[in-house]
């Protein structure tokens, strides 16, 4: 009987189902309008909720269902639909379609500090139970979305203690991280649980170094210095031993706009290359940026050197220095007002100048700087705080030569938070460059200088965990004395002479997009907008044809041209303007968490120039705006790069290729006369550079050893073709070699840990030698050899390179509190190479003969310092 009434069952559900209908349904039908073609044409009912209103308009677009299954026709209308049928008997169910909504993601705000209570730019907050993270902006934040449940955050720096805290994740939660210092931030740092290298970030040609490791690479005099630290890392280097200045893929030293908290610094060494004035006691992080470079940076074509301070302590007095061979340095910090204002003054001065007096030497070589920094909280939204440095170098030469040359800078800056997602960065600042010569012999003293008035307004807006915003405008004020002739006295063989003093106004507004496209998809662009006005008091000279250079056929050379004329422009009146837009963009492609490739373009505008024909740049080197005779330098460069981590991020891999072109460089004309030049227009040509090549960098990054191994494989190139076709231009007016050109570059830094008393660590670089011009032959005029040179920059300096080591001693790696010390010993180019400086040709004056000879800075150099802190 069972089976009887089953069968009964299934035939009846079967007559139902297969009855057939025709409906048309369109924007225009409404849904009792529906019901009644189905209930006219089969012998179903509808039955529905108050939820339903039957006069409404479901169906979005027209169709006709021509002699369909009920039930086929069902399976349509639920997937063309807002509303849900389903066939129970010979009744059909309408309902409205349950919503899906989004489960709800809790947003995890954060904050790191260090042990001053200043954000730490860069930290990795890593969740364990995900293996991801995130890193902190330039204000110490992060921002990530969780589900609920409860999660294990590790927050890691090199040189400070990994933090590790558990979380639990039931709403919007808000955490801040305190971090301190990892021992004396002197011994060797053991990294754990960060990724070496963040994929999912569309930074990339990014140079970074912690100053703890800063600390442990050898360098010669045994001082730490973080501007030499950085030729250790691929795309960058100098012109050799004791030389001032840095380029960047093959870009010129001018080409590098370097920051110090902000505000541009013009010189960057000591003592002519021997030191950088960077103090490492004062440092807290420094980033190159070489390539993909973000839109609130500008004004220059190479590369930015984003150099911060460290912020005095709000809580507690402290006192660190050390003592070397020939320098030594001191740093206080504390708090003005208990978690309220904080004060950090440091200072450095050599003494080799005191051994010169002690050996009966009349010569004086020394340099000191000073830097502070205030801090002070005005409520939770508001920070006031000034930063200042002060640098001279005095030089004095049997009192025959004397000269003295440094940088001021200072800028003070008000930082608002109007909320979280929202805050900005007011500073004004002001900055010069000074270099004084003194020449007693003559009775004369010489002076040039440049001074920047400027002023800066960046706002920083998180419009979501997925959208940021970065804008603002910056303006500075420049005031260029090319030299000012003093005679010292009535003897004096020289008359008082003021070179045409030049001024200029540069403004611009940037623009720069975030963007997470999917999760493994991220995209940065943005746009600067920059001008540059060349303004009066000044008097331009006019040529015939307006060639300030001109081409003399019977010598087959280029010389000085001949003003016509001049045209006089008053204070503030305008000489000459340009202006000009330079995009940016740049994305990551992440394959998974430890792998992904990034490709950036950046095109970048350049409106004041050093003018110096030497390779590396010297004090009496002298800025130059642009102007009627000297156009901005524009550069378009491209790059891309694969990027790994293994095993977790203990070692990583950075692979990149770029290309870099050019527009606007300054060349000269042989035998350019530069010093006390008034009318510089009358030897330069412009020519154009590009520079192409492939960057390595691989990484071990935790353990008792740690250290890497960079590659570059570049070459740099310039071209200055002539004017018209009867003029053969630079080197003929083909590609040759510029002076920043090194094919090669190899660096091998190692650091390990033996045990917590004793660190060693090693630098081995190998480099192409930088090219320079020989002599090919030689003629006789007047009973003199006279040289016969080959073209520009056709020959090179022999292979450069050395190895350096370092030890580190700390007599009690446990104490923590009251006097802690440690000593470094170091050995400069251990097996003693005569790296070449400079090769020159002479005639031997007591045998007549031909010489090449060939100058070298250091053999080995030993160094040692003892360091402290309380």
């Amino acid at each position: 009987m069972k089976h009887i009434i089953s069968a009964c069952f299934f035939l009846f559900s079967w007559g139902v189902f297969s009855q057939n209908v025709t409906v048309t349904v369109d924007q225009t039908v409404t849904l009792k309008e529906f019901f009644k073609q189905i209930e006219n044409q089969s012998d179903f009912k509808f039955a529905f909720t108050d939820q339903i209103n039957t006069s409404q308009r479901y169906f979005t677009q027209k169709n006709t269902y021509n002699n369909i299954e009920i039930k086929q026709l069902i399976n349509e209308l639920n997937k063309s639909t807002s509303i849900q049928f389903s066939i129970v008997g010979s009744n059909i169910f309408v309902k409205q379609k349950a919503v899906k909504t989004a489960k709800k993601k809790n947003k995890l705000t954060g904050q790191v500090l260090d042990e001053n209570r200043e954000p730490v730019i860069g930290a990795n907050v890593f969740i364990i139970e995900l293996s991801t993270g995130v890193t902190t902006d330039i204000n110490g934040t992060f921002n990530i979305e969780l589900d609920r449940g409860i999660y294990n955050l590790v927050v890691s720096y090199v040189g400070l203690k990994n933090k590790e805290r558990q979380i639990t994740v039931d709403d919007d939660v808000r955490i801040k991280f305190n971090m301190e210092s990892d021992s004396q931030q002197l011994e060797q740092v053991i990294v754990t649980n960060s990724k070496a290298v963040d994929v999912r970030n569309t930074q990339m040609s990014v140079n970074k170094l912690s100053m703890a490791e800063i600390k442990r690479i050898p360098v010669a005099m045994g001082e730490p210095d973080p501007l030499k630290s950085l030729l250790t890392l691929p795309g960058v280097t100098n012109a050799g031993e004791a030389s001032s200045g840095f380029n960047v893929r093959g870009g010129a030293a001018d080409q590098n706009l370097i920051l110090l908290d902000g505000a541009p610094v013009y010189g960057d060494s000591h003592m002519f290359g021997f030191f950088s004035i960077f103090n490492a006691d004062v440092v807290n992080g420094l980033d190159l940026y070489k390539g993909g470079i973000p839109s609130k940076f500008g004004g220059r074509v190479s590369s930015v050197l984003d150099v911060t301070q460290q912020t005095g302590d709000f809580e507690n007095f402290k006192v660190n220095g050390g003592i070397g061979l020939i320098s030594s340095r001191l740093l206080v910090q504390g708090p003005i007002q208990k978690d309220v204002g904080s004060f950090l003054i440091a200072g450095r001065a050599s003494y080799a100048h005191l051994f010169l007096k002690l050996a009966d030497n009349n010569n004086s070589a020394m340099f000191y700087d000073i830097n502070a920094k205030f801090n002070y909280r005005l409520g939770a939204n508001n920070t006031l705080a000034f930063s200042g440095y002060f640098g001279n170098d005095v030089f004095d030469i049997n009192d025959r030569f004397s000269s003295t040359y440094g940088n001021t800078m200072g800028i003070l800056s008000w930082k608002h938070k109007f909320s979280e997602n929202l805050n900005t960065n007011l500073a004004v600042f002001y900055s010069d460059y000074r270099f004084n010569l003194g020449l007693q012999q003559e009775d004369f003293d010489w002076n040039n200088n440049i001074r920047t008035y400027g002023l800066k307004y960046g706002w920083n807006h998180i419009v979501t965990d997925k959208f940021k915003l970065n804008y603002g405008i910056d303006g500075q004020y420049y005031n260029f004395n090319p030299g000012t002739v003093q005679p010292t006295s009535s003897d004096s063989d020289f008359n008082y002479k003021q070179l045409d003093k030049k001024y200029s106004l540069e403004t611009s507004a940037y623009l720069d997009f975030e963007n997470q496209i999917t999760p493994k998809l991220n995209l940065r662009y943005g746009l600067r907008y920059s001008m540059f006005y060349r303004l009066g008091n000044e008097t331009i000279n006019t040529y015939a044809d307006g060639k300030s250079v001109v081409f003399n056929p019977l010598y087959h050379i280029y010389q000085e041209g001949t003003p016509t004329g001049s045209i006089s422009y008053g204070r503030g009146e305008k000489i000459s303007s340009f202006d000009n837009l330079e995009p940016r963009v740049a994305l990551s492609y992440a394959f998974n968490d430890d792998a992904s490739v990034k490709a950036s373009y950046n095109r970048m505008a350049q409106y004041i120039h050093i003018l110096s024909n030497t390779q590396s740049p010297l004090p009496t080197s002298i800025w130059t705006p642009s102007g009627p005779f000297t156009k901005p330098q524009l550069l378009d460069q491209y790059a891309a790069g694969y990027f790994r981590n293994f095993r977790d991020g203990d070692y990583s891999f950075e692979g990149e290729l770029f290309y870099k072109k050019i527009q606007n460089r300054i060349d000269y004309i042989d035998g350019a006369d530069i010093l006390a030049n008034n009318n510089i227009e009358q030897v330069i040509l412009n020519g154009k550079a590009r520079s192409y090549g492939m960057e390595l960098l691989f990484r071990k990054n935790t353990g008792n050893f740690t250290g890497w191994v960079s590659y570059t494989l570049s070459r740099a190139e310039q071209k200055t073709p002539g004017r018209t076709p009867d003029e053969p231009g630079i080197a003929n007016g083909d590609w040759y070699l510029s002076g920043y050109d090194k094919l090669h570059n190899l660096s091998i830094v190692g650091s390990y840990e033996y045990n917590p008393k004793w660190s060693f660590n090693a630098n081995f670089t190998l480099q192409s030698g930088q090219p320079v011009t020989y002599a090919n032959g030689y003629y006789e005029f007047g009973g003199i050899n006279i040289p016969n040179f080959s073209l520009r920059n056709e020959n090179r300096l022999p292979l450069f390179h050395h190895l350096d080591l370092a030890a580190t001693y700390t007599p009690k790696p446990d104490k923590k509190k009251g006097w802690q010390s440690y000593w470094v010993f170091s050995l400069y180019n251990v097996y003693n190479r005569k790296n070449a400086a400079s090769m020159t040709f002479a005639t031997n004056e007591d045998t007549g003969a031909n010489e090449t000879r060939r100058l070298s800075i250091f053999g080995i150099v030993p160094g040692i310092s003892y360091n402290f802190k309380f």
